[in-house]
């Protein structure tokens, strides 16, 4: 009889969410504990298992000296490793630090900073470490991390799209919100996966999963422009929960 496979969820610099978002499976993750022995998930249980672990899924971005050592260890304790999130895909909201003296930060936020251990950068898991699949997101889609685990399961490669929610608006049947009522959108550059959720409710998309590949941004900004939207506010819609990510920029 084959081994029950292990699952480890791992937590680096990241708000939970993306983990708040595996509990929120909530049925879907009772059948899961069916078929895998979860062995390694603090924000649900206390125990701990050591590895090796078949499957270890890992949200936030890597922002210590401590950080990059972990992400090593569970690379190296992990079969197949997820990252999950917009922090452990791209450095997530706190990888503005990119942009700016992290040194001053510091010591504008820390009465002693001399007492904090930083990176000056904020980065992606897949920056430190091979990554087998990446879930993007701010937080993940419940139904792209099922997917991912029931096709280790079932031995074979998640069906994972790689396409803009422009194309998750159209199967849906959604009007464009940007077309039809001048609401500025990053749908067009923005990676599927979210099933369309901010234009569904006539909001224009926030890019919370990042960019899709080969990304035509320049040609989306002078929509953006025409929507009513300045410099300004295209510049900061641009760097919020992937600031950092390859591509992604205005």
């Amino acid at each position: 009889m084959m081994d029950t496979p292990t699952l480890a969820v791992f937590k680096l610099a990241s708000c939970d969410g993306c983990q708040l978002t595996v509990l929120d499976c909530e049925d879907e993750l009772l059948t899961l504990a069916g078929r895998v022995r979860i062995a390694h998930f603090l924000e649900a249980s206390s125990a701990v298992q050591p590895g090796p672990y078949d499957v270890a899924l890992v949200e936030g971005s890597i922002t210590t000296p401590a950080d990059a050592e972990r992400i090593r260890r569970i690379r190296a304790e992990a079969r197949v490793l997820v990252a999950i999130g917009a922090c452990a895909t791209a450095g997530g909201i706190q990888a503005l630090r990119n942009f700016g003296d992290v040194a001053e930060f510091a010591s504008v936020v820390y009465a002693r900073p001399d007492y904090i251990e930083t990176l000056a950068t904020s980065t992606a898991v897949a920056d430190h470490v091979r990554v087998d699949f990446e879930l993007r997101g701010c937080p993940i889609d419940r139904r792209q991390l099922l997917e991912v685990l029931t096709a280790f399961l079932a031995g074979r490669k998640p069906d994972l799209p790689d396409t803009s929610v422009c194309t998750e608006c159209k199967r849906r049947g959604l009007t464009c919100v940007m077309v039809a009522e001048g609401t500025p959108c990053l749908g067009p550059v923005t990676h599927a996966g979210c099933g369309a959720l901010c234009p569904a409710y006539r909001r224009g998309c926030f890019g919370c999963f990042g960019p899709m590949a080969k990304p035509n941004v320049a040609a989306l900004l002078p929509r953006l422009r025409a929507a009513g939207m300045s410099d300004d506010d295209i510049d900061r819609v641009f760097h919020t929960f992937n600031a950092a990510a390859p591509g992604w920029s205005s």
